[in-house]
């Protein structure tokens, strides 16, 4: 039987960001270069480990506060790149 990853799109805040919950955007076909992530009024570091599964799935991540990512993501966009967002309202 074909199993499914589990995806689960709860994030509240900065802390509830981790491998499982970007799950989602290894899955994505055709593969992103860059997922560019908001996490609300400020720049949030994320733990290590998440950072680096997503670059060892060929994705690079692009933290920034929420306003920046949304313009950052809009320019990737424009310019063709295939990009994700993930955004956490400020």
């Amino acid at each position: 039987p074909h199993s499914v990853p589990l995806v689960s799109p709860q994030v509240g805040s900065y802390r509830d960001i981790s491998n499982e919950s970007l799950s989602l955007f290894r899955l994505l076909e055709p593969q992103i270069e860059i997922l560019v992530l908001g996490t609300g009024d400020r720049v949030e570091r994320l733990h290590p480990t998440v950072l680096k599964q997503m670059r060892e799935c060929g994705i690079a991540v692009e933290v920034q506060d929420t306003p920046n990512a949304c313009a950052t993501f809009n320019f990737l966009t424009s310019e063709k790149r295939l990009a994700a967002a993930g955004l956490i309202p400020p």
